[in-house]
Formats: C-alpha cells, sequence, structure tokens
C-alpha cells in the first residue's frame, strides 16, 4: 500500500508539471462552456428545445468534455510512453508492481476531470444561471459510468498501440468523433431523430442523454446507463487483454 501510495504522489507531481494537461482536461471545458454563454442567442429559451436555452444544453456536454480528454488525449500518450522507454518493464524488477502506475493514472485522469466537470456546473450556476442537476444520484452516476468508460478507451488504444505516435494518432482518429456523439458540435437533443438513435448506441451519446435526463429532474433511463457501462465492460476486457506491459 505504502508503495503505491507513493507512485500516486510521484505521479501527482508529474501530472502538476504538464501545464497542458491540466489546461484541457481541467480548463479547456470551462472556457468553452463560457465563450458559448457569452453568446446572446445561445442564453435565449426556444420551444424546439423545450423552453431551455442552449447554454443550459451545454453544460452536459462540457462535462463530458473534460472526461473523454483525459481518456483519449492525456492518459494514452503518458502510458505508451512509460511502455516505450521501458519504465513498466523496469518496474516489474522492483517491489513496486507496473499495475500500480497504471491505477495511479487512471485515478488521476479520473479525479481531474470529475474537478473540472463540477468547476463547469459551478461556472454554468454562478455565470449563467444555469440550473444544477435535479437528480444528483442519477447525475453523478451516469458522470462516473461516463468517466470510466473514457479512461477504458483510453487504456484499449494504449493496449493497441506499440508507440507514442500511433496511440497519439488513434487517439485524435477517435476524439472527433467522441465529441461528435457527446454533442460538443450540435446538443444531441437538437439531432435529427434517427441520428439521436444512432447515437445513443456510443457510450458518449448515451451517457449525454442520461446527464440530460439527471439535469432535468428525472431518474437516467436504465438504457442509455446500460450502453454506458457495457461500453466500459467491453473496452475493460479488450484492454486486459491486449495490454503489455513492454
Amino acid at each position: 500500500m505504502s508503495a503505491s501510495t507513493a507512485v500516486l504522489r510521484s505521479e501527482a507531481r508529474l501530472f502538476a508539471r504538464e501545464p497542458a494537461a491540466i489546461f484541457w482536461v481541467a480548463a479547456f471545458p470551462t472556457v468553452l462552456l463560457t465563450i458559448l454563454g457569452l453568446i446572446p442567442s445561445f442564453r435565449e429559451a426556444g420551444p424546439e428545445l423545450g423552453g431551455l436555452r442552449t447554454v443550459d444544453l451545454y453544460v452536459p456536454v462540457v462535462v463530458l468534455l473534460a472526461v473523454i480528454m483525459a481518456g483519449l488525449q492525456v492518459l494514452p500518450p503518458v502510458l505508451t510512453g512509460y511502455r516505450e522507454r521501458g519504465i513498466l518493464r523496469r518496474m516489474s524488477a522492483t517491489p513496486v508492481r507496473p499495475m500500480s502506475l497504471l491505477t495511479a493514472q487512471i485515478v488521476l485522469n479520473g479525479a481531474v476531470a470529475l474537478c473540472s466537470a463540477v468547476l463547469a456546473m459551478a461556472v454554468g450556476r454562478i455565470a449563467f444561471g444555469v440550473a444544477l442537476p435535479e437528480q444528483l444520484l442519477g447525475y453523478a452516476l451516469a458522470l462516473i459510468l461516463a468517466t470510466l468508460g473514457a479512461l477504458a478507451f483510453g487504456a484499449t488504444i494504449t493496449a493497441v498501440s506499440r508507440t507514442t505516435k500511433v496511440s497519439n494518432a488513434i487517439g485524435m482518429a477517435v476524439f472527433f468523433p467522441a465529441m461528435f456523439t457527446a454533442g460538443v458540435y450540435v446538443p444531441v437533443q437538437v439531432m435529427p431523430d434517427l441520428l439521436q438513435r444512432i447515437v445513443q448506441f456510443t457510450p458518449f451519446g448515451a451517457a449525454s442523454q442520461a446527464l440530460n435526463q439527471a439535469a432535468a429532474g428525472d431518474w437516467p433511463d436504465w438504457s442509455h446507463l446500460g450502453v454506458t457501462a457495457l461500453w466500459t465492460v467491453i473496452l475493460v476486457a479488450v484492454a486486459a487483454r491486449w495490454f503489455r506491459w513492454e
């Protein structure tokens, strides 16, 4: 336990020295929300949005953006770099096992993503009057599942990538479709019906719907939670099957 704690502390210090990673995960989602909230038309309610404003819809979206950033953009290059440089192989000869490093990275990225989500909700509430989630338990459950799914996605990318360049390329190839399904470009609620049904079978599309339902005060549909959880299980299985320490 002490060795794992030492690894976690060491990785936390290294993470703190990466301003780019901190910005994109912790700050960028809130910056994006602020920019969107400053657009006058985005602060006006519309009947096509069920009486909501566009900025209301974008709070769950930027919350998802934080976990996507952590899982797809930050986690894979770090783990692939450790493996590429032989750090994981050398750790296997010490009392600290490579699994401790993997766990530390997952915990750190997950914690930063969740903190970013709380920051985005706070700024949305204070700056733009966005209501806090009415179904807090359902919102928290959906957010945790989405975070686990994003990190599992990142672990899968790491598992199938031999080098950091490959993991960066795969991460970018997956990142933009993930943002689309999460509603970054167009909120899922205003997509055409057929596209909505398709997107809801993706991990972040389902998570986006679950978060919106919880924000409105309803318990998230079990089908949305189930899709997100199923994707997480599948990705964890793939990562466990193909992940190599060296």
